[in-house]
């Protein structure tokens, strides 16, 4: 980006209520993950004076991209007993690396930019899966970056498909989805085969997205509107930036898939609660969306 060229920053409705429930998460982002340091925060670390400092530094690994050593149970070193992170009680957010401050956030950058809160996160998931105006942004602030000079009108395509979901009864609405960008469901075994070939972060994983079928659809206008929900977002998410009508169909039928994918567990794994549906929401977008390779086999 060009420094000091600011644009406006929008985001859905939803947004502006999403707060960290740190310690209170059942999924805490600190486990897991491994967690990279960007230069700017490094450079912090290295400057700090204070007693808690030389911790940090000791635990951060200089092997190619700078990260912090995991602990026992793939725990982030500075995570403490309580679920509570330990820069922040002892230096404050203020010395967070970029992605700890920003983890759920993920940005779309086209004529205009716009933040969303990845499904990742149980607790984002169950924010956007209880709230129905998806289609509606709003201003948020501003962030440091160019327009893009893409033709291509991503945003207004994505309208249009909300158009469809909003105007009518959802199994009705995603079937002119379907038809309107001549989307194919494809063979079952196919998607399981790709499904079979995914890299998973949780083994156990695997074996019930395996159980995908895309005959498996939750009946109910409540669970019907978390599928609809569901997919807005990856839409949201995936679709905005396509280059042109061929990416956006790609991305389409990728968003598409996982809405099935959604929705075939919700269906074999027999959950009715918003937190039990949020935490299916939760597991196809870690180990899906936040794997570029398995976006891409799977959007082919």
């Amino acid at each position: 980006t060009i420094e000091g060229v600011f644009m406006k920053l929008y985001a859905p409705t939803y947004y502006k209520n999403f707060k960290c429930i740190a310690d209170a998460c059942e999924h805490s982002c600190c486990i897991g993950w491994e967690i990279d340091i960007d230069e700017q925060t490094l450079e912090k670390y290295k400057e700090l004076k204070n007693g808690y400092a030389p911790v940090i530094v000791e635990s951060i690994s200089q092997e190619e991209t700078p990260h912090f050593r995991l602990c026992k149970d793939d725990r982030c070193p500075h995570l403490d007993e309580r679920g509570l992170c330990k820069i922040i009680l002892n230096v404050g957010e203020d010395y967070l690396s970029h992605i700890c401050r920003e983890h759920p956030r993920f940005y779309n950058f086209t004529s205009v930019a716009e933040v969303g809160v990845g499904m990742s996160c149980p607790e984002a998931a169950r924010l956007i899966l209880s709230s129905a105006e998806f289609a509606f942004l709003e201003e948020v602030g501003e962030v440091d970056a160019e327009a893009d000079d893409v033709l291509f009108d991503g945003r207004a395509e994505r309208t249009n498909v909300y158009d469809i979901l909003q105007e009518k009864d959802y199994p009705s609405a995603l079937a002119q989805v379907y038809c309107a960008y001549s989307i194919d469901v494809g063979e079952d075994a196919q998607w399981l085969t790709i499904l079979d070939s995914l890299e998973y972060l949780n083994p156990e994983h695997k074996e019930l997205f395996l159980q995908y079928s895309s005959k498996l659809r939750p009946q109910g206008p409540e669970v019907e509107e978390y599928c609809k929900r569901f997919l807005a977002y990856f839409i949201y998410r995936h679709c905005t930036e396509a280059i042109d009508d061929e990416d956006f169909c790609a991305r389409l039928s990728f968003c598409l898939f996982c809405e099935r994918l959604f929705a075939s567990l919700i269906c074999s794994q027999g959950v009715q609660t918003l937190r039990e549906i949020a935490t299916l929401a939760s597991v196809i977008s870690e180990e899906i969306e936040y794997s570029d390779d398995n976006t891409w086999a799977l959007m082919g």
